[in-house]
């Protein structure tokens, strides 16, 4: 059944490294855009697509209780030693209530779009929820754009044979704009690729998330009963 959204919220993770090493989340952002300015978005003088003046931000940073990876560590700048510095809170209770509240302040339905989100941050969002005894509500629903861009492209005949990179986000961003992404492998700054390039293919996008969404309550998590 096809569902008109009213609020997408574009989600990153950053965690302590890849799937096959049972990740913790490190970092997430979340930034809530309602629909109509997507459909209508801003423009300068010259034509330049503008980010939205209206949307909400959630931006918080963990204690994973578990050593990053060197790699995860050098690409997102984060560290175990600075993130107990600074006294960040564990994914606890308190981080999941924020979450949900977070997503219910919002006009619903709510769509979570996050870049090769059903691969990564779907199952691990749903795997630290889930190991606090929570989840979110049936009505929010998720999109990945990995999976949108390339299913986009397949239907207008436009997909390349081999070309390393192309549906990465940095690499969609450049072929739209032209230039490189300014802060990649943060969470904020890649949330805010995506939604620089959600809004370029704005039109095409909203009408492919109608028929293309799945439940958050669908999403198989990463792994179960695992922390530490």
């Amino acid at each position: 059944m096809a569902t008109l959204f009213k609020t997408f919220v574009f989600l990153d993770l950053e965690g302590t490294g890849l799937m096959d090493t049972v990740p913790n989340i490190t970092e997430l952002c979340m930034v809530a855009v309602h629909r109509s300015a997507l459909e209508k978005p801003l423009r300068d003088e010259a034509g330049t697509l503008l980010p939205p003046r209206i949307m909400d931000k959630l931006c918080l940073c963990v204690d994973p209780v578990k050593s990053l990876t060197s790699h995860a560590a050098e690409i997102t700048g984060l560290s175990n030693s600075t993130l107990q510095q600074n006294e960040k809170q564990a994914f606890n209770a308190c981080m999941a209530t924020i979450v949900e509240g977070f997503l219910q302040r919002q006009a619903q339905p709510v769509c979570l779009v996050a870049h090769g989100g059903d691969r990564y941050d779907f199952p691990l969002l749903k795997a630290e929820l889930l190991h606090q005894a929570q989840d979110l509500p049936s009505s929010v629903y998720c999109l990945d754009a990995w999976r949108a861009v390339k299913g986009l492209d397949i239907r207008k005949r436009a997909v390349p044979r081999v070309i390393k990179g192309y549906y990465t986000l940095d690499g969609i961003y450049q072929r739209l704009y032209r230039k490189v992404p300014e802060h990649s492998h943060s969470a904020e700054g890649d949330v805010q690729t995506l939604l620089m390039v959600f809004l370029h293919e704005a039109k095409d996008l909203l009408t492919w998330s109608r028929h293309n969404s799945r439940r958050f309550d669908q999403i198989v998590p990463l792994y179960r009963n695992v922390k530490g």
